[in-house]
């Protein structure tokens, strides 16, 4: 409360109370892969030798080798050396925000990071616009994965959608998935096995556990690949989780990152049919299908399906954590706040805001905001009990829309008016 100390008119002005809770992005991927010290190059000749990959990175237009004294250093013919980039460090997540930033820390298209490159082309070519890379030493070992990729990771607050692009070993993805659980606020994307031996949950999930932190994807998509200027089989992780940003740009984190063609395959490793997906859906492996030439995602489930109950769709899943993560950085300011009414009053006022907006986008499904969520801050849930162990506690509940997955029209034969 100001003081007043000599007559006159004070003007004031008053706080409304309303702290405004804004949605966080959720269209940032966290890549882990691997990239090789040395990989097998071609000569003209057709003989193959390894390089360095020093001597694989791109050149740095105008930018040549410097020696003690910063003059530009030369090769036996006199030419100026061309200065290249850098490979990232070990172990140290790098901010790529498009296709160049890539190619100066990691390469682009080499034969030493294939797997990795692909992935996150195909991520920007769908629509992602921000990701973080990190490079381990063995993308196949667990526990590197674990504290080379994933424990840097969670450090990065931002980062919404976790994947290691190719990886079929369960280990790694069971720890992918348990990295997800344990922050609340990312969805990993996974790779399906590249050749099963038949087309069943149990082939093309491999030991995997079922998870509503994360979603499967099969089959693997072939595209032209530039270091053997051949066509070749990649995973697709990478280019969902570019699906997955554009969606929620284009409509929200709400719509179903389904019924999309996806840019940049020329078609699916395998063709399945209606069939065939009818014994994966329910389970909840995406099925990437083929229809009229274009390779399409058809898949909008998490890993498990049916058995994950009210999260059996990536949507919702990813809406709950949209919600979670925006509620919890948009109310830090009630930290160490009198826990009485007035402060009760205010979380209701904020949230309620925040929710109204949500539904209004149509994430929410009710024809009012009243029937579409509920917030509860009051007396009968913050008991002195309750306040004497400095909590305060808000009950929230929301009605998230649903995809239309079966679309059924009945039409019944009519003879018209009067007949």
């Amino acid at each position: 409360m100001p003081e007043y100390l000599s007559p006159g008119v004070y003007v004031e002005e008053i706080p409304s109370g309303q702290a405004p809770i804004a949605s966080v992005s959720t269209t940032i991927a966290g890549f882990i892969g691997q990239v090789l010290l040395e990989a097998p190059v071609k000569d003209k000749n057709g003989v193959v030798e390894n390089k360095a990959i020093k001597d694989l990175m791109p050149e740095q237009p105008g930018a040549f080798e410097q020696d003690d004294n910063g003059n530009d250093k030369k090769d036996d013919k006199g030419n100026k050396i061309p200065k290249r980039f850098e490979l990232a460090p070990l172990n140290e997540a790098q901010l790529i925000t498009a296709w160049a930033r890539f190619t100066e820390k990691f390469g682009g298209f080499q034969p030493h990071n294939k797997t990795l490159a692909h992935a996150v082309y195909g991520f920007f070519n769908n629509g992602g616009n921000r990701c973080w890379v990190v490079r381990v030493e063995d993308v196949t070992d667990p526990g590197t994965v674990t504290t080379g990729g994933l424990e840097k990771f969670e450090k990065i607050d931002e980062i919404t959608m976790v994947l290691v692009p190719g990886s079929q070993d369960t280990n790694i993805q069971n720890a992918v998935i348990d990295h997800c659980r344990r922050m609340g606020d990312r969805f990993a994307i996974l790779d399906g096995q590249q050749k099963p031996a038949q087309f069943t949950q149990e082939n093309i999930q491999g030991g995997t556990k079922t998870s509503d932190y994360a979603a499967l994807y099969f089959p693997w998509i072939k595209v032209y690949d530039p270091v053997t200027k051949k066509d070749d089989y990649i995973p697709p992780s990478g280019h969902i989780a570019g699906v997955y940003a554009l969606t929620d740009i284009e409509r929200g984190v709400h719509k179903a990152p389904a019924n999309v063609v996806i840019r940049g395959p020329k078609e699916a490793q395998f063709r399945l049919s209606k069939a065939d997906q009818d014994g994966l859906n329910p389970k909840g492996i995406n099925v990437i299908r083929q229809f009229n030439g274009n390779v399409t995602v058809w898949g909008a489930r998490t890993l498990g399906g049916d058995a994950n109950t009210e999260f059996k769709y990536i949507n919702v899943r990813r809406l709950f954590l949209m919600l979670r993560e925006s509620i919890d950085e948009g109310t830090q300011w009630v930290v160490f706040e009198p826990n009485a009414k007035p402060l009760w009053d205010k979380i209701r006022q904020n949230i309620t805001a925040f929710l109204t907006n949500i539904w209004r986008s149509g994430a929410l499904f009710g024809d009012t905001p009243e029937q579409a969520f509920f917030v509860k801050c009051d007396a009968e849930l913050n008991p002195p009990e309750v306040r004497d162990l400095g909590q305060v506690i808000t009950e929230i509940g929301v009605a998230p829309v649903k995809p239309a997955e079966f679309v059924i029209f009945r039409i019944h034969q009519w003879t018209g008016p009067g007949s």
